[in-house]
């Protein structure tokens, strides 16, 4: 499955899961587009497409192709999520949900790994970012 693909699906649906899509998601989204290389016209189409879409549509094809990526790119993923929803200074309790259900129930994928991969995005992005302090919660009940 195409990866950039995949990764627009998972900003789409983390921007969305709490209700309110703030700047710093904006902003961070547009230096995920870019380190990824993803062209700002693909993003922004496949955005559009997306908001047309059932949202438990979208989530069930999202973590079925997420499962065919490698898990470097799964974990990749994940972590993009974590900056992404700390972007505002911390991660809200429905993104929160929203990441924990995607790596620990369906993936299964390691969380050093995920925050390894976090930190290093958040090194990236940091420069256009004041909020990128803190770190995925573990094992609370969703």
């Amino acid at each position: 499955m195409n990866f950039k693909a995949i990764i627009i699906r998972l900003y789409f649906m983390l921007i969305y899961s709490d209700g309110k899509v703030n700047q710093g998601e904006i902003s961070l989204g547009k230096k995920m587009i870019e380190t990824e290389g993803i062209s700002e016209a693909e993003f922004n189409a496949q955005i559009e497409s997306l908001k047309k879409k059932d949202s438990s549509v979208v989530y069930k094809e999202c973590v079925a192709d997420l499962k065919h990526l490698k898990p470097e790119l799964q974990i990749r993923c994940i972590a993009w999520m974590c900056v992404l929803a700390n972007s505002d200074g911390f991660m809200d309790k429905a993104e929160w949900q929203f990441i924990y259900k995607i790596y620990h129930k369906e993936l299964h994928l390691p969380l050093d790994n995920i925050m390894e991969v976090q930190k290093e995005l958040s090194k990236l992005t940091r420069d256009n970012s004041a909020f990128l302090t803190s770190t995925l919660p573990v094992n609370r009940a969703s």
